[in-house]
């Protein structure tokens, strides 16, 4: 494993001095690192903010965000002096996304903003080589089709939004970064399991709350699965892989065992017939496996 991600504000703001911590004795051309940039570093210094600004009381949280120029700098250079690090490799604008921001009208203007502000930072910073990539980070590929559609993005993190349940992203933003040749990371949205299921597919798979629609998909992809002796969690963890803009899955990291997890489900074997067999089934969109040697029955040409 030799991606790491962080943010200034996991663990109440300690994520990246712990990394610090980890990656200070290892060669630093051995691995790829990544922070994010969009909080306002100075106010989160006075403490008024807890380790998760979706927590915060919601006057507060609009000073919690900066996309502006002068912001973001600012931000780079704390995460800089955090990670005790001269460059970082990709530098993710973090949160914009209606989960984040509540109305469409608030996250127009955040994005706006950052456009308009931020986006020139990284512009800048890219330019002069103390970052190698540009990106965003969000909970939803809309905001980011916007802002790729308005800027020259190099990457883009999509906390879940393109899993076993839930392929929209497949309908104009994956191929768009396929065009571009824009890298696509998938996180796990629930990293707790360190499995990349994504929260839908677990709750799917364990619970009756589940809608009823994907506990029957679920059900169904699970005895696909069964028949190919491939464990579901595994699936879900490779199927994003399947499709040429999807550079990186990242899960989560909270445990040695969900670490172990992960690598269980990165080396598992599965067989191309697998996914044949899902999307003939209806189950997982055409057009999914784009980079594998998975060959298609049936070529349709749109």
């Amino acid at each position: 494993m030799r991606f790491f991600d962080t943010d200034p504000l996991h663990w109440s703001g300690l994520s990246e001095a712990r990394l610090k911590e980890f990656l200070g004795s290892k060669d630093r051309a051995s691995y790829v690192l990544s922070t994010k940039i969009g909080i306002n570093v100075q106010t989160d210094r006075q403490g008024k903010y807890a380790s998760n600004v979706a927590s915060i009381d919601k006057s507060l949280q609009s000073q919690a965000y900066d996309y502006t120029y002068d912001g973001v700098m600012r931000a780079f250079e704390h995460s800089l002096e955090q990670l005790n690090m001269d460059r970082i490799d990709i530098l993710f604008a973090q949160d914009l996304d209606l989960l984040t921001h509540q109305s469409s009208s608030a996250l127009t203007a955040r994005v706006t903003e950052f456009m308009n502000g931020g986006y020139k930072a990284l512009l800048s910073l890219r330019d002069q080589g103390a970052i190698k990539a540009i990106g965003a980070a969000a909970n939803q590929w809309e905001p980011c089709q916007r802002m790729a559609e308005q800027g020259d993005f190099d990457m883009f993190l999509l906390s879940g939004r393109y899993t076993l349940l839930e392929q929209g992203a497949l309908e104009s933003f994956l191929p768009l970064c396929e065009t571009r040749g824009i890298g696509v990371v998938i996180a796990a949205q629930d990293g707790a399991d360190g499995l990349f299921a994504g929260p839908t597919l677990s709750a799917a798979a364990n619970s009756d709350a589940a809608p009823e629609e994907d506990q029957l998909r679920v059900a169904e992809m699970k005895s696909i699965c069964d028949a190919h002796h491939v464990r579901i969690e595994d699936a879900a963890f490779h199927f994003p892989l399947l499709h040429w803009a999807v550079v990186s899955v990242l899960t989560g990291a909270t445990s040695v065992a969900a670490v172990e997890k992960s690598l269980a489900a990165e080396h598992a074997r599965l067989p191309d017939a697998l996914w044949t067999d899902l999307e003939e089934a209806g189950l997982i969109r055409e057009g999914s496996f784009t980079k594998s040697d998975v060959h298609h029955h049936h070529h349709h040409h749109h």
